[in-house]
C-alpha cells in the first residue's frame, strides 16, 4: 500500500513537471497553440489519473488536444 501511495504521488508532481515546462515554452505560440498544448497536458493528467498507464495517459492527452485545439478556434 505505501509504495502505491509513493508511486501515485511520484507520477503526479512529475505529471505536473512536464505540464509545467511545457507550458513554460509557450511565449511564441498563438492563442489556438496554448489551447491546443493546454489542453493536452491537462488531458494528459485526466487521462492517467482515470485510466492509469500509458495509454490512459496518450488517450487523454489526444482529446484534451483536441478539445484544446478546438475551443480556441
Amino acid at each position: 500500500m505505501n509504495s502505491l501511495r509513493h508511486y501515485a504521488s511520484t507520477a503526479t508532481i512529475a505529471a505536473i513537471a512536464a505540464a509545467v515546462l511545457t507550458l513554460s515554452g509557450c511565449a511564441g505560440m498563438t492563442r489556438q497553440e496554448k489551447g491546443t498544448a493546454t489542453g493536452a497536458a491537462i488531458g494528459g493528467v485526466a487521462g492517467a489519473v482515470m485510466g492509469g498507464g500509458a495509454l490512459g495517459t496518450a488517450a487523454g492527452a489526444a482529446v484534451g488536444g483536441v478539445i484544446g485545439h478546438e475551443t480556441t478556434k
